[in-house]
């Protein structure tokens, strides 16, 4: 471990590090990113040990991120058509460790299928439910819905609706910080972990929140945020690469 804490690194639109052995592959597709802003020290209890809330201009984020996964596959495989393929929606905080990673750190991941719930679960001790989801468009209006089935607390539901808008041609300071997230932070088996990702840079579109209505965030322990969402974003999503979950130290797990 580093003697003395290191700045974040900057915020990239790309991966700052390559994944040469991808641990898993797949795509996020039809993403809705909302957002608040929340005070550091409302949200710093929830963070794993050794992160703090990575904050800009002296604030940080809770987010609403509803998308369709497809083809989760391990290794090179090209994805499971059926068991990997499912409407997820997660809320996350932001995060920054000693080394000056950035990532996130994920509150709930509620997905619709139960065998990747259970694998997640057991395999990388992240917190996916079981919900009933869809996910449907019309035109430029775009519906994510969500219930929780296991493991509670049953009554856990979001509806989402938004308009997809122009796509953005230069994302602003906080939509960057808000999206270009190359890794994650989580507890892996009682220590704290970062497991990194990369993909193609976002291609994101300013969007209209049609309807919010919510209780995840409250159920992931955090507050409810006050006003309206200082942020609503939709990207089209990109195909994702996911490395092995390295310790704070930097040394890969087995």
């Amino acid at each position: 471990m580093p003697t003395t804490p290191q700045p974040p690194e900057p915020v990239t639109p790309h991966a700052p590090r390559a994944l040469p052995r991808p641990l898993l592959t797949q795509q996020w597709l039809d993403l809705a990113f909302v957002h608040w802003a929340v005070a550091p020290d409302a949200v710093a209890g929830l963070l794993p040990e050794g992160t703090v809330p990575d904050v800009l201009d002296g604030v940080t984020y809770v987010g609403l991120v509803a998308f369709r996964m497809h083809r989760v596959g391990w290794l090179r495989s090209p994805g499971v058509p059926y068991l990997g393929t499912f409407p997820e929606t997660n809320v996350r905080l932001y995060s920054v460790d000693a080394h000056g990673r950035r990532g996130v750190v994920f509150r709930s991941m509620d997905a619709a299928r139960l065998v990747p719930v259970l694998m997640g679960r057991a395999a990388f001790r992240l917190p996916y439910t079981w919900s009933r989801m869809d996910v449907r468009a019309e035109d430029d209006v775009i519906t994510y819905t969500s219930s929780r089935r296991w493991p509670g607390p049953r009554g856990a539901h979001s509806r989402i609706v938004l308009r997809r808008g122009a796509p953005i041609g230069e994302p602003t300071g906080l939509e960057h910080f808000l999206t270009a997230r190359w890794g994650m932070h989580n507890a892996f088996f009682g220590r704290t972990g970062y497991l990194p990702n990369d993909h193609p840079g976002w291609p994101l579109h300013r969007a209209r929140l049609l309807a919010c209505e919510e209780n995840l965030l409250e159920a992931a322990g955090v507050a409810a945020p006050q006003g309206e969402p200082v942020s609503v974003l939709y990207s089209p999503g990109v195909p994702v690469r996911l490395g092995r979950p390295a310790r704070p130290a930097g040394i890969p797990t087995p």
